[in-house]
């Protein structure tokens, strides 16, 4: 393995931004980059900035006549009629000036990590901003305008034929990623989220296998709520590496949504940022076994932007550009730069001190197991 990576980044990237109550908010790209150039692990040069993804890039997975109204809308003082038909004015998705240019530029992002990667240019690519995973063909959703995962596998399909490995660990369900390529035999899509019971977008059953010829490839492990990070690393690195090995990508596609995290506000997952240390590891892994180390990366959700995403992305960072990062104080500077923003402390550490342990743990995790055993059921495994 080798440090040949690319970060795609822009301070742009904050002007995705809904409203100050709003829960999705790229400030947490902000803590990130300063927490990474703080460890001394992210330099210019391994940056490459994001562009905007063209119309004709987005038309391959969104209707033309959804990104026209993108465009108008962001465009418009008021809001437009039928802006809720197109998912947009309402609270999870709130209208905002230059909508269009704004979610573009997180598209073109993925889309400068795919061409860096299938290029050449890096082995790994990875686009902090992106992981938009809910948007639909015509409709936005779950904080999410254009759908910058299916975009770029889209891309991925029709520029160089590649079969795509799209491994989704964010604590939603990827339903948007999911039902764009239900049919498809060459895109295998893999998501472990919190059960869809209590948790929007309500979707990612298990028995959401994928469509004709796609059959057995949408795979789903909707875990039990208060999942512990044992339960979560033994599913994950079971089914992961069955389903790689048996599926053999020519490049492998992770979101990073890192919302499973105990302390983030709008789920109930119980993990800690062990899990942020060797998510990323086995799909590095993975990447140079099975496809020549041509591994994207992605963000995703995470709505504790001061204490989880900085951390979680760092990791992630961390291993994709092999520089380990082992537990121990935070750089001060850090703390000294981001605490009078915040409301919360701070963490001081880069991994967390153990939470107490939940009372369910063994029924939980008999739970998980069982819920593996019927996602794996028809998929193509090792």
């Amino acid at each position: 393995m080798s440090r040949n990576a690319r970060l795609i980044y822009s301070s742009d990237y904050t002007n995705y931004y809904f409203n100050a109550e709003h829960p999705f908010n790229q400030r947490r790209l902000l803590l990130m980059h300063d927490l990474m150039s703080m460890y001394g692990i992210l330099s210019e040069s391994d940056i490459l900035p994001p562009r905007h993804a063209t119309d004709e890039e987005l038309a391959m997975v969104h209707d033309s006549r959804y990104i026209q109204f993108i465009h108008d809308q962001g465009h418009s003082e008021a809001e437009l009629p039928l802006a809720t038909s197109y998912g947009v004015g309402t609270e999870d998705v709130p209208c905002f000036a230059n909508m269009h240019e704004s979610a573009s530029l997180i598209a073109g992002g993925t889309l400068n990590a795919v061409e860096a990667v299938m290029s050449g240019l890096a082995e790994h690519a990875f686009n902090p901003a992106g992981g938009l995973h809910h948007a639909f063909r015509g409709r936005a959703s779950g904080f999410c305008i254009y759908n910058d995962c299916s975009v770029a596998i889209a891309y991925l399909r029709q520029k160089w034929n590649a079969r795509v490995l799209y491994i989704d660990t964010d604590a939603h369900h990827g339903d948007g990623v999911q039902w764009a390529f239900y049919d498809d035999p060459n895109v295998l899509t893999v998501s472990m989220h919190e059960t869809g019971k209590y948790l929007f977008p309500g979707t990612g059953n298990l028995t959401e296998r994928g469509d004709g010829s796609g059959y057995g490839y949408s795979v789903n492990v909707p875990l039990d709520a208060f999942t512990e990070d044992e339960s979560f690393l033994d599913i994950y690195q079971e089914l992961v590496t069955k389903l790689a090995r048996g599926f053999k990508p020519d490049v492998i596609l992770t979101q990073n949504g890192c919302d499973a995290h105990a302390y983030d506000p709008l789920t109930h997952l119980s993990c800690s940022m062990k899990i942020y240390q060797e998510i990323p590891r086995l799909a590095h892994q993975l990447s140079h076994e099975l496809c020549d180390g041509r591994w994207i990366a992605v963000g995703g959700g995470g709505y504790d932007i001061w204490r989880v995403v900085p951390r979680a992305w760092t990791l992630l960072w961390s291993e994709m550009t092999d520089q380990p990062l082992t537990d121990g104080p935070l750089p001060e500077a850090w703390g000294e730069r981001w605490q009078p923003h915040s409301e919360l402390a701070l963490p001081k550490r880069l991994f967390d001190e153990p939470f107490p342990a939940i009372p369910r743990r063994e029924e939980i995790t008999q739970k998980n197991k069982v819920t593996l055993e019927r996602a794996m059921m028809y998929a193509p495994v090792e």
